[in-house]
């Protein structure tokens, strides 16, 4: 009878993954809503609600901030979830669409100025990991922009920050050839009149568009966060190539920046993990041995304690 149960649940798993559904681990995984382009994902579920960004309770856990690639779906991202919820981190997963993507100013940077928003509202989050993919680096880059403007009110954000891991990070010389396949997976036809429509794009509309990627793949290069890196992308790929990503890492070590370095043989864009699941998460895990977690909780110990004295001195 045992065993004839044991195959019944085998079977129900097969067909549930086939499906597409997410068969969760055992520890489950919560997740609370913090905007429509925002989720906070855990080990265990939160008695907790947001308001305007704001936790109501305090969270002293690390979290990673994940830059998810073009129309990821929860199914994906919850797998690289998983690996950093097991280390004991929270995880804070962001996602645009081709429409914020395509028009910054009101799409991309909004979601910018959230992320912050959220990170200066729950400033025990610490310390903080970044974890993004492709156009993720493009959505970084424009938070960090907006932290140059105001450098006083942020670096609280960037001395929390102890690491950072870069998959498949594409420049804005490629996102003509990286977005359509996102949108349209199986219909080259639409992926292909998309990538000309892209360059349509880039051409026309400077203004409120090109120039905006332009400056936030300079800040990517120039970055803020001196946090070690760890590169993970493919020979093969096409999008987030060897190149564009030997030049950030050129430019970061110039800046005394350390950085891991891992080029896989065969895999796609943003499909390392799929495809050498052993090999990238031992990856993580080796570098984050590496980091001082404990450097982010200092650092903002010693920014709360000079707030408080400029405060006694007036």
């Amino acid at each position: 009878m045992m065993k004839l149960f044991r195959k019944m649940l085998k079977l129900i798993f097969f067909v549930l993954n086939k499906l597409g559904f997410m068969i969760m681990p055992v520890r489950n995984i919560s997740c609370l809503e913090v905007s429509k382009n925002m989720s906070i994902l855990s080990h265990e579920k939160k008695n907790t609600s947001v308001t305007d960004f704001k936790l109501d309770q305090l969270q002293e856990n690390p979290l990673v901030i994940l830059l998810a690639w073009m129309m990821a779906s929860k199914k994906h991202t919850l797998k690289y979830a998983d690996i950093w919820i097991q280390k004991g981190f929270d995880v804070l997963t962001i996602n645009v669409n081709p429409w914020q993507f395509l028009w910054p100013v009101k799409g991309t940077q909004v979601v910018a100025a959230d992320i912050l928003k959220f990170l200066e509202q729950n400033k025990t989050y610490s310390p903080l990991m970044l974890h993004g993919f492709s156009v993720g680096g493009y959505l970084w880059g424009e938070v960090m922009v907006q932290m140059a403007h105001n450098m006083d009110r942020y670096q609280h954000i960037l001395d929390r920050i102890v690491g950072q891991v870069w998959d498949s990070a594409a420049d804005v010389t490629e996102i003509h050839k990286g977005v359509p396949p996102a949108v349209f997976p199986k219909n080259k036809m639409m992926a292909r009149a998309l990538g000309k429509y892209m360059l349509y794009h880039l051409k026309t509309f400077d203004k409120v568009a090109t120039r905006h990627y332009i400056r936030s793949s300079q800040m990517f290069h120039t970055t803020l966060v001196h946090a070690p890196a760890l590169f993970l992308l493919s020979k093969t790929d096409t999008i987030g190539t060897e190149s564009s990503n030997r030049r950030v890492k050129d430019n970061w070590e110039s800046m005394g920046i350390p950085v891991d370095w891992k080029i896989f043989e065969k895999s796609p864009h943003v499909g390392h993990f799929r495809k050498y699941p052993k090999e990238y998460t031992n990856q993580l895990h080796s570098f984050l041995d590496t980091i001082d977690i404990s450097k982010g909780k200092l650092k903002q110990k010693e920014s709360e304690e000079n707030v408080n004295k400029i405060k006694v001195k007036q």
